[in-house]
């Protein structure tokens, strides 16, 4: 299992609207194949910073089976209006 983290920084003044909106892409991830769960935090000193964790099978699960799918352009086009910059995402190794 992988981990993913994306780091996502929002336009100012716009989190309420990007709660939302995370909650109707929502669904559209976790329907992808190896997909096991997501984590969203919101920053506490930067509040137009948010933390996503999701956990997937294998790489190519997020970055082929995910992000290669009409589920990913539904999950974009809920969340992309908000993006101040693009998602700083990277892949983490199971735990040593």
């Amino acid at each position: 299992m992988i981990l993913e983290r994306a780091i996502f920084a929002i336009k100012p003044g716009c989190q309420k609207e990007f709660e939302a909106a995370f909650a109707r892409a929502r669904p559209h991830i976790e329907t992808a194949k190896g997909f096991r769960k997501l984590e969203m935090r919101p920053g506490i000193e930067s509040p137009d910073s948010f933390l996503l964790l999701v956990w997937w099978n294998t790489v190519e699960d997020h970055m082929k089976g995910f992000r290669e799918s009409e589920a990913f352009a539904e999950w974009r086009k809920h969340l992309g209006p908000f993006f101040a910059a693009p998602p700083a995402v990277e892949h983490y190794e199971e735990t040593l």
